[in-house]
């Protein structure tokens, strides 16, 4: 299908496609390994919010403009120039907060399923927002690269959350503290990504197309549900299926689905 401009705000760092019902996100800075400016993570969010109000949008594909995914933060962003404040003025903790954050909690609280296809290097930040999507497929030549401590600095973007979730304690932070390339094969059978395909773009569309005919609201309900387990005990995480069961038991999907079963019918969603 040949991708049309969604009319969405968005700087020519952003590039926003609709391919039918799947929103397409793709990091356009390939001469700085897609790495962040302040202008490209306000137009980041502008796409998030467009998608989160156009409910014809029933995915999103999150991916990387050359031969990288995301190297995080462009450091060009900090001024390390002598002189008077200097840590105040190279201090990444602003570029956090109005940046890398509100990226981060959009993108994972988002209304529709997420797709990563990291073409290249994820690196730094890049790692995170990988991962905050709900399913990561790599290239096979792509590679994690938690490079924070090579300059003095921990995880952010929520890094430091997302691979104790995926990896375990041990191998999150023996990857945090030797900032190795964790390859994308290595990646899959430990568990961080779901899969490595030739050509990973391909394969995350074909993957959102599946998740765009589905029941998002139960989709993303099921995120919710899952992510959150760990910080849940049993007994609360029973409450917490019991509400979200009761919630969905009154969407539209929910009866469609029940119904299509009992009729012998493919189900009709329509993420309502």
């Amino acid at each position: 299908m040949t991708p049309t401009p969604a009319a969405a705000p968005a700087a020519d760092e952003i590039v926003f496609e609709r391919r039918g019902a799947v929103a397409v996100l793709t990091l356009n800075r390939p001469q700085a390994l897609n790495s962040f400016t302040r202008t490209m993570h306000r137009a980041f969010q502008q796409a998030l919010a467009a998608v989160q109000g156009d409910t014809g949008i029933r995915a999103l594909v999150l991916t990387g403009a050359g031969r990288g995914f995301c190297a995080g933060l462009d450091l060009s962003e900090l001024d390390f120039s002598p002189g008077p404040d200097r840590m105040e003025r190279a201090n990444p903790g602003p570029v956090i907060e109005e940046g890398f954050n509100p990226s981060a909690r959009a993108l994972m609280n988002l209304r529709v399923p997420t797709v990563a296809a990291v073409n290249g290097v994820a690196a730094g930040a890049g790692v995170s927002l990988a991962l905050t999507c709900d399913i990561a497929i790599a290239a096979p030549g792509a590679s994690f690269v938690q490079a924070f401590s090579k300059i003095g600095l921990i995880p952010d973007a929520g890094g430091s959350w997302l691979t104790v979730e995926r990896l375990g304690l041990a191998r999150a932070l023996a990857l945090a503290l030797l900032g190795d390339k964790l390859p994308a094969d290595q990646a899959k059978a430990w568990g961080l990504i779901w899969d490595v395909a030739d050509d990973p773009l391909a394969a995350a569309l074909a993957l959102a197309e599946r998740l765009a005919a589905m029941p998002t609201q139960a989709l993303v309900a099921t995120r919710h549900l899952l992510r959150g387990a760990l910080q849940r005990s049993f007994e609360q995480q029973l409450d917490a299926e019991r509400d979200l069961q009761a919630a969905l038991g009154r969407t539209h999907d929910y009866v469609e689905g029940v119904t299509a079963f009992l009729q012998k019918r493919p189900a009709q969603f329509r993420g309502e």
